[in-house]
């Protein structure tokens, strides 16, 4: 019969675990669990790093552990610090054993790997370790002179866009830290401003994660009802080991739910790659740029049993997960049939202390097969990147606001599904990609396109990681229905940055065939021999039944376009009662006289470069019935554009939240 452990602050690791007898750490209690076990985890806070020793054998006979139903339970990588000295003014120092660390100090580990870029371009490196006041995060800085008198900094530079943004936290600013690392003992100068950090709650990192095993295939593990915090986990690139605050390190259905997960120094949720693939190897190396190796890391994860049977499918949902350097939640390889649903993940990246080409509140490179679903994402350097591979993946039903950027493909060939999503930051779409179908979104945002010439990615068998070929990015065969696109006076790149191809709207295909039939037509007409006509005619593209409004400008050669004259905004707002998030869209007059039904995979061409339809995870044509709030839609029914099935002209509020 399963067993279920007990495990409080009370407790000893000699104990029984029974609930009379608990246990003192909830590692003791993953040394103990077997198949079918349950750990449970009562009030209190925790501060280990759990390393699951086996998993379960199946989706019926799994490992959880779970927070004591009503209690709360906090579990951090970071230790307490007192004995602080006075130095002058708001400056205390202490110094800390480095036998408190263990194997790994983060004040010595920089923050360092393939893909970093860091602030300036010519600063020092930030490292791993951190110092929190009462749960807040602190800035390092680079010299112990620099502790004293820190100026309060209330603008960034956005790397990507040029563009400057507020900080999120401009107080924060003058509560910095440096860290000296001696032979026997680290000492750290902080100023704590108005703090006395021998009364307040000051802690450092200490731990490189807090629940994650250190073995692979721990398969089918359920973490459920933590607070999850305060972790040095190293930066994430898709070319290296990719440790999160919490993750499964190359298994099989794990589920992590209803968990509060913050303040990682880099990743929260990790589903991602195993070092023996790669691990920065083009930073330490220097003989390969990092695109060459993740190129490798494909064929090398098919030859250690990268498929359906032994890796992905996890389940990361309904948790809170905010306030990580890096991304929220992160994966390469690992991530494959995966969902990840009705997430609140905000303040990711957004603080600049270190910067780098993989930063998102969601980043997946290769998603086959993922769901994202239901999440709401603001606050973010970027909300959700898929890099590489996007195949069979579904991004619906989203909340993006707030963000530099919101959604951003790249270099995947599909095909790829982005439905009913609310996408209303400034930059809202980003498409260096092709095979993609759009449906039935808001974009309130500027849409980006770019070909990428000089990346040749791999495709994959239909709902499978076998590897079916690879090919640049031409850009192009992307399909766009009954989508509302709304324009406005924003500038979302700085001067020198523009991009080659942007605006509100439709219109930067212009050029491409609006047809197959008008794509194969050009072919017959280009120069002979395939490598000069396929690379001198562009791929088409397939819209219709689009709406734009506010100066938003449609495709030329779009089918019923309707474009609706007068003012257009869109507004995310969160009411003050309580009662959830709401949306608030203005819309003209005209609105309401476009009308369509349903799109589903039956309607869509199928994707060229890959020969794939637009399919359920099963195999089924696609159905896309299902809007922002969960209304299901009649096949046999007309329903306006964009994400909701009431939308109408002129002032409408939705909850949507």
């Amino acid at each position: 019969m399963p067993t279920e452990y007990h495990v409080a602050v009370t407790g000893s690791d000699q104990a029984a675990g029974t609930a009379d007898a608990p246990l003192r750490t909830i590692d003791r209690g993953a040394q103990l669990a077997q198949p079918g076990d349950t750990v449970t985890v009562h009030a209190g806070e925790y501060r280990e790093w759990v390393r699951p020793r086996r998993g379960g054998l199946s989706d019926a006979r799994r490992i959880t552990y779970r927070a004591a139903p009503g209690e709360h339970v906090v579990i951090k990588g970071s230790e307490r610090v007192t004995g602080w000295t006075h130095v002058d003014g708001g400056v205390w120092e202490v110094a800390v054993p480095n036998a408190l660390f263990g194997d790994v100090n983060p004040f010595a580990q920089p923050i360092w790997g393939d893909w970093v870029v860091r602030p300036g371009r010519g600063e020092p490196v930030k490292h791993l370790g951190d110092v929190y006041l009462d749960g807040r995060s602190l800035d390092e800085v680079t010299t112990p002179d620099e502790v004293t008198d820190p100026p309060r900094r209330t603008e960034l530079v956005d790397d990507w866009t040029g563009t400057t943004v507020a900080h999120p936290d401009p107080d924060a600013t003058r509560y910095v830290w440096h860290a000296s690392v001696g032979e026997a003992a680290t000492t750290i100068r902080a100023n704590f401003q108005d703090s006395d950090p021998n009364e307040a709650l000051v802690e450092i990192n200490v731990r490189r994660s807090v629940f994650s095993p250190e073995l692979h295939h721990c398969d089918w593990i359920t973490v459920r009802g933590f607070e999850l915090a305060q972790a040095a986990t190293p930066w994430a690139p898709p070319t290296a080991d990719q440790p999160g605050l919490i993750g499964p390190n190359w298994a099989k259905g794990w589920i992590i739910e209803d968990n509060e997960i913050h303040d990682s120094k880099c990743s929260g949720v990790s589903l991602g790659k195993e070092a023996s693939t790669g691990d920065n190897w083009s930073a330490v190396r220097g003989d390969k740029p990092g695109y060459q190796y993740q190129l490798e890391s494909v064929f090398a994860a098919e030859q250690i049993g990268w498929d359906r049977e032994h890796v992905g499918s996890h389940v990361v949902r309904r948790n809170h997960i905010h306030h990580c350097g890096q991304t929220g939640v992160v994966g390469h390889l690992g991530c494959v049939f995966s969902t990840i649903e009705d997430n609140h993940v905000h303040d990711i990246a957004t603080r600049r202390e270190f910067y780098g080409h993989e930063i998102a509140g969601i980043k997946l490179h290769a998603a086959v097969d993922v769901t994202i679903a239901g999440n709401d994402i603001h606050g973010c350097s970027l909300g959700i990147w898929l890099d590489w591979q996007t195949q069979g993946t579904r991004v619906t039903r989203n909340l993006l606001h707030g963000n530099s950027r919101d959604l951003f493909v790249e270099v995947s060939h599909g095909p790829y599904v982005v439905d009913h999503n609310v996408l209303a930051s400034p930059v809202a779409i980003e498409i260096f990609s092709q095979g993609g179908a759009y449906l039935h979104n808001l974009v309130a945002g500027t849409v980006r396109l770019e070909p990428v010439l000089d990346r040749a990615t791999p495709y994959h068998v239909p709902h499978s990681t076998q590897v079916a070929g690879y090919a640049n990015i031409p850009g192009g065969d992307d399909r766009w229905v009954g989508n509302v696109f709304v324009g406005g006076d924003r500038l979302p790149y700085a001067p020198g940055h523009e991009p080659a191809t942007f605006g509100h709207g439709t219109a930067g295909y212009a050029g491409r065939p609006a047809s197959w039939d008008e794509y194969r037509a050009r072919l017959e007409a280009a120069p002979a021999g395939d490598h000069a006509r396929f690379a001198g005619v562009a791929q088409a593209v397939y819209l219709h039944d689009n709406v734009y409004a506010g100066g938003a400008a449609p495709f030329e050669g779009e089918a019923r376009a309707t474009v609706l004259e007068g003012p257009a905004s869109v507004e995310v707002v969160v009411d003050g009662d309580g009662d959830g998030r709401r949306l608030e869209v203005t819309l003209p007059d005209g609105f309401d006289a476009v009308r369509l039904a349903p799109v589903g995979g039956l309607d869509l061409p199928p994707v060229r470069f890959v020969g794939a339809e637009f399919e359920e995870l099963d195999g089924t044509p696609l159905v896309a019935t299902t809007d922002l709030v969960g209304t299901t839609k009649d096949a046999d029914a007309t329903y306006p554009a964009g994400p909701l099935a009431g939308l109408a002209s002129g002032t409408t509020r939705h909850r949507v939240g």
